[in-house]
């Protein structure tokens, strides 16, 4: 799978991300700090990975900064995207179940190499819901993203 990944500081974790990602087999898009010459600012970074998702380019993304809040709110509003900050495996787990999210925002400060791998554990093992009631929340926010502003 082709993944975003993108990051507004050259941390330990994001370097991380890259290698675990691409050990379980991923192709990895990097934005940000974590490529030469790349816009680190969060904002910027973030919006790159996250419009990759929404044009095709990639099927998910990954965010980080440091706290994961500022890199999920970009990436929220690049239309088309669904990006989840999770602080644990439970909740990434749910964010692709219930909510089909398709971009994942981390904070560099609060994961640890273990929660990071427990956390991609879930993230790629979970499948977005097909229940009825699911599916109608996810086509109202998808729906959100074709109002005029």
């Amino acid at each position: 799978m082709r993944i975003s990944v993108s990051s507004d500081m050259d941390e330990p974790v994001a370097r991380l991300l890259v290698a675990e990602l691409r050990e379980r087999g991923h192709e990895v898009r990097a934005h940000g700090a974590l490529r030469a010459g790349a816009d680190p600012q969060w904002a910027v970074c973030s919006e790159a990975a996250a419009r990759e998702v929404a044009e095709g380019a990639a099927e998910q993304a990954v965010v980080c900064c440091w706290t994961g809040t500022g890199a999920s709110i970009a990436a929220n509003k690049v239309p088309g995207v669904r990006a989840a900050l999770c602080v644990d495996a439970a909740t990434a787990e749910g964010a692709r179940r219930w909510n089909d999210a398709n971009v994942l925002a981390l904070s560099l400060r609060l994961t640890s190499e273990p929660l990071l791998k427990e956390i991609l554990d879930a993230w790629f093992a979970a499948a977005p819901s097909e229940d009825e009631e699911d599916r109608r929340n996810v086509a109202h926010v998808e729906a959100l993203d074709a109002r005029p502003r």
